[in-house]
């Protein structure tokens, strides 16, 4: 059994812990709000600066790109250095690129902006949700990271700033002003946010005379075969949330005979406040269970997920609009379970040196399988495939991830 902190007697959160969740929530919001605007401004970058809806979309793939593939180097530099300083020099760093971004004269220096971007940002997640793990030890862990969590889902719910912003001033407004403010936010956390006390070890100890090696950390994450199965677990999780995501106002417009408009607002009205509850819920109760059953953070969210699965099952294949709308509600309640207790059980998993390591491998596959996944999805629309199939096959690879879940938890035990 690979018996990491999560397993042993539960700890009181370390002073300052919930301070560092709050400072942490903000950047969360602006990491989510300032990468997302773009998206919602469309017809305003376009008049201000021509180009093809081919070229648009390659402005947020080329984020998700950088992004995923730099996520697992990103983690290990919040392992190897402090992970207060890398989370605000990442704050610095692509709030500074947000400010350029308005400056941006052609499609060649917003693809540049948009690059960086990825850049910066990979360092954050991997290093946030580190931090704390490294402050929550205890039965606080899960709720803690879904209140984070949940900053995340605001900053996304709130990307609608910047088409307002753009449609009511001019396209570049929005960036100038969180750009700035990310920036000040950046210089006030220098004074506010700081690592937890004890994880960097005194510079005449054996660990400080022998730093951290990347490939170290892969082999040792790797070496676990509860690691992989996690990997697998939330590249699939990632194809899940796109095919849902992704086609759900193609799929309300089309099955329901709805206009565009009623389409997405059916597709997205319940979404992200019911999220943003399920995070909370799922860290709470987690958190509760913890208490008696120390695997309680692998299986909620697998109880979840088996919540989920005939959720959206249901709601694929009814005819009936309302029953729709409840089956995917239930899905963004009980879904994000997950959200709330991926990191924690990652750090039941991995040595608490390679956890943001590991967390950036996360999010690697997440983006590679994620993107392939609604490519997928659009090859099959292409084909002719009824969009119900995609539905149905979202509920079946749910019912196995919490089976992999499963799989973790007696390995775990064993």
């Amino acid at each position: 059994m690979n018996m990491h902190n999560d397993l042993l007697p539960a700890a009181k959160a370390t002073r300052g812990a919930w301070l560092t969740v709050f400072l942490l929530f903000v950047i969360g919001f602006l990491n989510y709000l300032d990468r997302i605007m773009l998206t919602t401004m469309r017809g305003s970058i376009v008049e201000a600066i021509p180009m093809t809806d081919a070229q648009f979309g390659l402005l947020t793939s080329v984020f998700l790109w950088v992004y995923g593939l730099l996520s697992p180097y990103a983690g290990f530099l919040a392992d190897r250095f402090s992970r207060s300083r890398v989370i605000i020099v990442s704050l610095f760093v692509w709030s500074a690129v947000t400010w350029l971004t308005a400056h941006a004269q052609n499609f060649e220096q917003l693809l540049a902006t948009r690059a960086l971007m990825g850049i910066s940002e990979a360092c954050y997640i991997p290093a946030a949700l580190a931090l704390i793990a490294d402050y929550h030890q205890g039965n606080t862990r899960s709720l803690a990271t879904g209140i984070h969590n949940g900053g995340i889902m605001i900053g996304q719910s709130m990307g609608f700033l910047g088409g307002w912003i753009a449609e009511n001033h001019h396209w570049s407004s929005a960036f100038t002003v969180f750009g700035i403010f990310g920036i000040v936010y950046a210089v006030f956390m220098l004074f506010w946010l700081k690592d937890a006390p004890g994880r960097m070890p005194p510079p005449s100890t054996p660990a400080a005379v022998s730093p951290l090696r990347f490939t170290d950390g892969i082999k040792n994450l790797f070496r676990h075969s509860s690691f992989v199965l996690l990997v697998i677990f939330w590249g699939l999780m990632g194809v899940v949330g796109w095919m849902i995501l992704g086609w759900l106002p193609t799929y309300y417009k089309e099955h329901f005979n709805l206009t565009q408009t009623q389409a997405g607002i059916y597709a997205t009205w319940y979404v992200y406040p019911l999220s943003f509850a399920g995070v909370l819920l799922g860290g709470l109760l987690a958190d509760r269970w913890h208490r008696s059953n120390k695997y309680a953070r692998i299986l909620l969210p697998a109880i979840g997920l088996l919540i989920a699965a005939p959720a959206v099952f249901i709601a694929g294949s009814s005819a009936l609009l309302a029953v729709a709308i409840g089956g995917f509600m239930v899905y963004a309640l009980t879904r994000t379970f997950t959200d709330a207790n991926l990191m924690p059980v990652l750090c039941m998993i991995a040595h608490e040196k390679y956890r943001a390591t590991g967390y950036g491998i996360l999010n690697l596959f997440a983006c590679i399988v994620g993107g392939l996944g609604i490519y997928a999805g659009g090859v099959l629309r292409d084909a002719s495939v009824n969009m119900q199939v995609l539905f149905q096959a979202a509920a079946v690879i749910m019912v196995l991830c919490a089976l992999l879940l499963l799989m973790i938890r007696k390995k775990q035990a064993g």
